[in-house]
């Protein structure tokens, strides 16, 4: 199902200061910030060896991002693993009971697809699987 871990999302209150963290001191490159309206985040992807860091900044106090960040602060949002097809792998979670926040995939950063399983069916880690329709790195 999984073929590798694909990104870490890094919730913060502020994309500019956790930036300063990881492009300053850590010498990580920037590779693009993209704002996603429908999930209310803006978010920095930040390329590591053949995986990502996603930080996410929330675009407003009602997002869901903002909710979580208000109820377990700032830090590791989500493990997201890079998948073939994720309708299929939506469709194998659920014969395998597990809970799924998205029932289809929808759009994601980069122009990939997402879909996200409950952390209450996951050992209390939020899942994303993550297709890409090109390129993972620009």
């Amino acid at each position: 199902m999984f073929q590798r871990i694909d990104h870490l999302g890094i919730a913060t209150r502020n994309l500019e200061e956790s930036l300063k963290l990881y492009v300053g001191i850590f010498g990580l490159k920037l590779q693009e910030i993209e704002l996603i309206e429908s999930q209310g985040v803006r978010v920095a992807i930040i390329p590591v060896g053949e995986s990502r860091i996603e930080l996410l900044e929330p675009t407003g106090p009602d997002s869901p991002l903002a909710r979580s960040i208000e109820a377990r602060g700032e830090g590791l949002h989500h493990v997201a693993y890079a998948v073939e097809d994720v309708a299929a792998c939506l469709e194998q979670a659920r014969r395998g009971g597990l809970k799924l926040i998205d029932e289809q995939p929808r759009p994601g950063a980069g122009g990939s697809l997402i879909a996200f399983i409950h952390p209450r069916s996951t050992g209390d880690v939020l899942t994303e699987l993550c297709q890409h329709r090109g390129p993972v790195h620009g």
